[in-house]
């Protein structure tokens, strides 16, 4: 923890000419972005994988219907395909697991006052007039919604919000091109039709993510988020294409 205080003080220690006071909140949004450029190899991977399963979703329904009374023949059948065409059902999930720890360092980070028996210099840095340590709850009851550090968290919330709104849209033209599938082999599966309605309104979440963690992490979420939208939008783009699970394997790419 005390060495990736000294990097974290190291890089404020850099940009502190450029940008004064907020040093140390530029060098968040720098690690976060450097962090999920690291990543970035993962994610074009994720994407494909995830193309060549939507490619894949006729034959897995077809297993379904064939092996509906007897799920461990199933589960097994879909093993067996995924493997065939070479496709993992976990590489979506690498790019998040990876990113874990760095946000896990930045929160505890500017959780304790203390870090290897010395008093935490960091927590004395601000993003304008918002301490990095501090909470939004902090700020409500200091000077209010709208004092000075106030603001900095309006401003992060209204940039959350375009994000969230931004995801929100191109989740429903997704949903609109491929309608999801509440259904297998004619029989409704329970709950599903509710969580595809509910499923567009996820990226609001971070919202609350953002009030109640410290400035600091939620500088690294705001970041992270943001350069979630734009990736996806760019990686999986061909999920604006109707019926794109219908496509052959041999012709999917990204």
């Amino acid at each position: 923890m005390s060495a990736f205080a000294s990097l974290v003080e190291q890089l404020a220690d850099l940009l502190q000419p450029l940008f004064h006071g907020s040093s140390a909140a530029a060098a968040i949004i720098l690690f976060t972005a450097f962090v999920r450029l690291l990543v970035h190899p993962l994610s074009r991977a994720a994407a494909r994988g995830q193309r060549a399963r939507a490619v894949l979703q006729p034959r897995v329904a077809e297993l379904r219907k064939q092996h509906a009374k007897d799920p461990k023949k199933l589960q097994q059948a879909v093993m067996a395909l995924h493997a065939e065409e070479k496709v993992s059902p976990l590489s979506g999930c690498l790019p998040s697991l990876f990113q874990l720890p760095a946000f896990f360092l930045l929160y505890h980070l500017f959780s304790n006052r203390e870090i290897g028996g010395r008093t935490n210099g960091l927590l004395t840095h601000r993003l304008f007039a918002a301490p990095l340590g501090e909470r939004w709850a902090d700020a409500l009851g200091g000077d209010g919604i709208f004092g000075p550090a106030g603001l900095v968290y309006l401003g992060l919330f209204v940039l959350v919000g375009a994000v969230a709104t931004f995801n929100y849209r191109r989740m429903k033209l997704i949903m609109a091109a491929n309608p999801p599938s509440v259904s297998v082999g004619g029989e409704a599966l329970p709950g599903l039709a509710s969580a595809a309605k509910f499923a567009p309104f996820m990226s609001f979440l971070t919202l609350f993510s953002v009030a109640v963690m410290p400035l600091a992490a939620a500088l690294y979420m705001v970041t992270s988020t943001t350069w979630s939208a734009v990736e996806r939008a760019v990686l999986y783009r061909w999920q604006l294409t109707p019926q794109a699970g219908t496509r052959p394997l041999a012709q999917s790419s990204t």
